[in-house]
């Protein structure tokens, strides 16, 4: 598995510490850059690429480091830099120059490593590889065959023509700008991203909702699998193997999928995980700022606004509606995509995708909070706050479930039921567009209570108490009546 080395340092990497720690190999490894100069690279003589450096980054969010890493691990006092070591996994000694590299950090600017078993300040010196798979320049010491293109993104460890696949063995797989950018690198050459992980691994909401368009996949190690043969989905549950140039599932002779064991759902725990998609609609006026509907429900569901934002995780900006919207500002019209968290003692995380349409700018919502088994989630503050983002942040619509799930909003690899729908919104001009005589006699047992002024008011349609499956067949029953009109 590749290695990631983390330094969390209270002062800023400088060039003079990076080149100190990448000194690491000795004098005789080389150091390149690539990504527009956002990634430093040590390579050996012959050209392998044995660490890859990110630029560090200033984090300001509490307990992002202990939601990503470990809930024990020792940080600098906020803010302080993040610093990500990755290591090839074609060297036998890259992982031990990651973790002399982030160790030498450490000690020169004032900090920790993680994983602390990792970091050191020896230096490593790397053998040479007569082999010709090292010395061929289309990259086929990095596991690709010599008829796939070379490799370009530093998260990646092999590409084919079908997959770029990523390996890793950290306990939580966040959506890191490693990944974002092989992600997209994949999507534009029409490729998979496959993320290769051990069982004890889960994913982060932002990773999971990255991961599940086909052909993306999680690919976790069965658990007694010591052979590293035996691989299952770990958001489907369906066993796979490598074939060619792409992991594909396992067929029973009469082309039945074969769901590994592994994947069967875990004893419910009573934790619950609540989640709002909202989706909100502005005009295009220059005093518009965003994210006021994100922080409006953070504030009504957890009373406070976001700690932090980003535009990939670690989280790290804090959290600012002014510096949101001059970033969606810059990228119009292209889309921009960003993550938000909340303080630890409350667990909520929202993705947020703001468009540009003809219609306005749209701002696209997934917001999930979690509760344990001794926490109720507050499912009679859904219709305050859905009258609220009507009247002040244009909602369009909202809808709102409930569902068993971890409390942390990790995703682990094994079966979780899906949600289950507690309430539907739609906004003002949503009613108007279809009709409010229309929409108000949906036919379902309960009729929807109406928030706001009378002569334009949202709906609210109760749909369940988040524990009746059935809810899913009352709100196809709205939404059909509802594009009837």
């Amino acid at each position: 598995m590749t290695k990631d080395v983390i330094a969390l340092t209270s002062t800023m990497p400088d060039t003079k510490s990076i080149v100190a720690g990448l000194f690491a190999g000795g004098p005789d490894l080389e150091v390149r850059t690539v990504a527009d100069g956002a990634v430093v690279q040590l390579c050996a003589p012959d050209g392998r690429t044995l660490v890859s450096v990110e630029a560090p980054f200033l984090v300001h969010t509490p307990g992002e480091a202990q939601r990503l890493l470990s809930p024990d691990v020792t940080v600098p006092e906020l803010p302080f830099w993040w610093t990500e070591a990755r290591a090839s996994t074609a060297v036998e000694e890259a992982d031990r120059l990651a973790g002399s590299f982030a160790g030498r950090l450490a000690t020169v600017l004032g900090g920790t490593a993680w994983p602390p078993e990792a970091a050191h300040t020896d230096v490593v010196p790397v053998a040479p590889d007569e082999s010709d798979a090292a010395s061929d320049e289309s990259g086929r010491g990095q596991g690709q065959s010599s008829r796939a293109p070379a490799i370009t993104s530093p998260a990646v460890d092999a590409l084919t023509d079908k997959a770029a696949v990523v390996i890793q063995d950290r306990p939580v797989i966040a959506m890191t700008s490693w990944l974002s950018d092989a992600l997209r690198e994949a999507a534009a050459h029409d490729r998979a991203l496959t993320i290769v992980t051990p069982p004890h691994t889960t994913l982060t909401l932002p990773t999971r909702i990255a991961l599940h368009g086909h052909p993306n996949r999680w690919v976790v190690q069965l658990p007694d699998s010591e052979s590293g043969s035996g691989y299952y989905d770990g958001l489907s549950g369906a066993e796979l193997h490598w074939e060619g140039d792409a992991f594909v599932p396992v067929r029973d002779a009469d082309g039945t999928t074969r769901v590994a064991d592994a994947f069967q759902p875990a004893p419910d725990s009573g934790e619950r995980q609540l989640t709002l998609n909202i989706r909100t609609r502005h005009e295009p006026d220059e005093h518009l700022v965003l994210g006021g509907a994100l922080e409006a429900s953070f504030r009504h569901l957890t009373g406070a606004p976001p700690a932090g934002w980003s535009t990939a995780e670690p989280v790290s900006l804090p959290w600012s509606t002014r510096q949101l919207t001059a970033l969606a500002r810059s990228r119009a019209p292209q889309p921009t995509w960003l993550v938000a968290v909340g303080t630890p003692s409350r667990p909520a995380m929202a993705t947020v995708h703001v468009t540009r349409t003809t219609a306005g700018v749209e701002e696209d919502i997934t917001l999930t909070l979690g509760y344990g088994p001794d926490e109720a989630a507050p499912r009679d503050a859904i219709a305050p706050l859905a009258e609220a983002l009507a009247a002040e942040h244009g909602l369009t619509s909202m809808l709102t479930s409930l569902r068993a799930a971890r409390r942390d909003l990790t995703v682990p690899p094994h079966f979780e039921a899906p949600p289950a729908p507690v309430a539907f919104t739609l906004g003002p001009d949503a009613v108007r567009g279809i009709g409010l005589a229309h929409a108000a006699r949906p036919p379902l047992d309960t009729a929807p209570a109406r928030l706001g002024p009378t002569a334009a008011p949202s709906l609210h349609y109760p749909l369940g108490d988040g524990n009746d499956p059935s809810a899913w067949e009352r709100l196809q029953q709205l939404m059909d009546h509802l594009k009837a009109a």
